[in-house]
């Protein structure tokens, strides 16, 4: 039985929302257990369907997780074997690549399935198969499958792209390495940053040489650790977008603002009405009556946030004037736009990375696909803007990286409701 959002738009919203643990923080950290037989702990975890299916694979190859809370985690994994890796749970979602690194480290010979996730355009894992062979690991593909061979070597390894999860597998294969790794072309998002964090805390001494390189001093026998989940930064940043959308006086708690610096400097510029309060810990988001926006441009950190650029592409829809808006990352990212004109919007296209939204337009209610994570939380804001009804479909998409969200914008007076059909 599948499920819908039904949204019953046109209504401005009130109130506050809390932001919960960030999702992609969350895969990492769990892999990083993977390092050490002692016990971890983490708490502030999100309750979303990628996060407990990285905890099902754990499981399947023999950590042992006690839940000591809502959001709040044991997890031991002192016998592990990764010939039970559950191939099925892992081809549901990208965050399960992570895992490779500290399995590597740990055993040296590992077959492992071409991950899944959005499809927002092509995502290989070519630049995680290339700095895996600059350490010295051997592998070969066979079909959606490929096989590793050898234990990564302490080296210098450049990545091929700014990559997130690239990013962390090379640093969790090299935390167990006494000698010296450099990393260089490494992403510095948010994920990176609680990584390097736990990774210190375990033991291994990691330092941010330059901008983008990272020197590893790993250790040979990796403690355990208690760590807490930061805020996510993208639902802070969904959520002010949604209350700029619809015009709307919402106080987001928790927020996550020291990696939204770029984004909330653009919102300014744009003409958004907002306050920064309790040393970044709130926003407070006031309804803008007028936005002039220019252009949007997803970049890698401390640029905007390619995830954040669903949101903005539907507030475009309500500024004034044209609106670029530039993703360079992902071919398909801009998908959602195609809905959007079938809601009312008035966008043009001008190649796969590129399209102009020209506004403010009166949106209308249809029924909709959640393309992915992030397209359907801009469906979201969307629908909640819209008149009449809007029907979102793979709604299972959004659970993925949304808590019980509309349960979250019930408490903001929004209209929605989930619907089983």
């Amino acid at each position: 039985m599948s499920e819908q959002f039904l949204i019953r738009g046109g209504r401005k919203l009130l109130g506050q929302i809390q932001v919960r643990g960030a999702k992609n923080a969350s895969f990492p950290l769990l892999a990083a257990c993977l390092l050490t037989k002692e016990p971890c702990f983490i708490s502030n975890l999100p309750l979303v369907q990628d996060v407990l299916r990285q905890l099902s694979i754990l499981e399947k190859i023999g950590a042992q997780v006690s839940w000591l809370g809502k959001r709040s985690i044991k997890i031991v994994c002192s016998d592990i074997d990764p010939k039970d890796l559950p191939f099925d749970i892992i081809t549901y979602f990208r965050g399960s690549i992570v895992l490779l690194g500290p399995l590597l480290a740990r055993f040296g010979k590992i077959k492992f399935p071409l991950p899944g996730g959005c499809l927002i355009g092509a995502r290989s894992i070519d630049t995680h198969l290339d700095a895996f062979s600059q350490m010295g690991v051997k592998l070969r593909a066979e079909g959606k499958n490929f096989y590793f061979e050898g234990r990564p070597k302490a080296s210098s390894v450049t990545l091929r792209e700014f990559s997130v999860t690239a990013t962390e597998n090379v640093i969790l294969a090299a935390a167990s390495k006494a000698k010296e790794t450099l990393l260089k072309i490494a992403d510095q998002d948010y994920e990176v940053q609680g990584l390097v964090s736990v990774l210190r805390k375990m033991g291994a001494k990691v330092e941010q040489k330059t901008a983008h390189t990272i020197k590893v001093s790993g250790s040979k026998k990796l403690k355990g650790f208690k760590h807490t989940i930061m805020p996510d930064p993208l639902e802070t940043g969904t959520f002010a977008a949604m209350a700029l959308a619809t015009k709307s006086k919402v106080l987001i708690r928790g927020a996550a603002v020291d990696f939204l610096e770029l984004f909330l400097k653009r919102l300014r510029d744009f003409g958004a009405k907002f306050e920064v309060l309790k040393g970044g810990k709130e926003i407070l988001i006031l309804p803008s009556k007028v936005l002039k926006m220019d252009k949007i441009q997803s970049l890698p950190y401390p640029g905007v946030h390619t995830d954040l650029q669903p949101e903005l592409g539907v507030l475009a829809t309500q500024s004034r004037g044209p609106t670029l808006i530039h993703d360079p990352l992902y071919e398909g990212r801009l998908k959602y736009l195609e809905e959007l004109n079938k809601m009312g919007a008035s966008i043009i296209f001008c190649d796969p990375h590129r399209a102009i939204i020209n506004g403010p337009t009166r949106l209308v209610g249809k029924e909709i696909p959640s393309l992915d994570i992030r397209s359907g939380a801009a469906f979201l804001t969307a629908g909640l803007v819209a008149s009449g009804n809007t029907i979102i479909n793979n709604i299972y998409q959004i659970d993925r990286g949304y808590e019980r969200i509309e349960e979250r914008l019930q408490g903001l007076g929004a209209d929605i409701t989930r619907v089983s059909v």
